[in-house]
């Protein structure tokens, strides 16, 4: 069942590629999608917003290297799920299952409907699991 709450930020610098992939996220019942078109908007809406997002779906080439997706969207708490497209997923085979989880990288250049049903079975899965109420003390 797709929960339309869910918060979903895109980040390509095409414009094109934005709009297609948030229609396909929108056929899907999504519309809380935010397309951006740089690195540096997407940090902004990461770091100063107020809740966290439920899914990022970034472009790899738009960082050019000057980030580190995987060590970024570890560290940060305010990004539930990403799907990193146009990457190699070598990187990612050595990464615990809970980051393969979490963090899922794809080759293709640009998401498919398939691509993006699939991803939404976990994040939707997710989402709807409660969430730790505070750290568990022994």
């Amino acid at each position: 069942m797709t929960n339309p709450a869910l918060r979903i930020l895109i980040a390509d610098e095409q414009h094109f590629h934005r709009m297609k992939v948030e229609r396909l996220f929108n056929h899907l019942g999504y519309y809380r999608v935010a397309p951006v078109q740089n690195l540096k908007e997407l940090l902004t809406l990461v770091e100063y917003g107020c809740e966290p997002f439920d899914l990022v779906v970034i472009n790899a080439a738009l960082t050019a290297g000057s980030l580190d997706l995987y060590a970024f969207f570890l560290d940060n708490c305010q990004v539930r799920h990403a799907l990193i497209f146009n990457d190699q997923p070598s990187r990612l085979a050595s990464m615990p299952l809970c980051v393969k989880q979490t963090i899922h990288v794809s080759p293709i250049s640009l998401p498919d409907p398939m691509c993006i049903q699939r991803l939404m079975s976990s994040v939707d899965v997710d989402a709807r699991a409660p969430l730790p109420e505070g750290p568990m003390v022994d």
